[in-house]
């Protein structure tokens, strides 16, 4: 099951046990940086820019699910305020 990132009005809610606050989630991003070497050979990224992130996975903390996960509004944007135990 595909989900996206949350955004500023939106997080992540399980929709198995109603976990609103610990996931682990799997990204892959695409960047591109600027690298700049000084004369010793190390390195520092000076900038740095996101090109494309792919959510890939998301599993909730609680109960398990990568199935079970949907975006839902945040409080102020009316959504759950509370956690409920699964």
């Amino acid at each position: 099951m595909a989900v996206g990132l949350p955004g500023e009005q939106t997080r992540w809610r399980c929709t198995r046990c109603g976990n609103l606050t610990r996931f682990d989630v799997v990204r892959s991003r695409r960047t591109k940086e600027y690298w700049h070497f000084d004369l010793g050979g190390d390195a520092t990224v000076e900038s740095s820019e996101l090109l494309r992130e792919v959510v890939e996975q998301v599993v909730c903390r609680w109960c398990g699910a990568d199935d079970s996960i949907e975006i839902v509004p945040r409080p102020d944007a009316g959504g759950p305020t509370e956690e409920t135990a699964g």
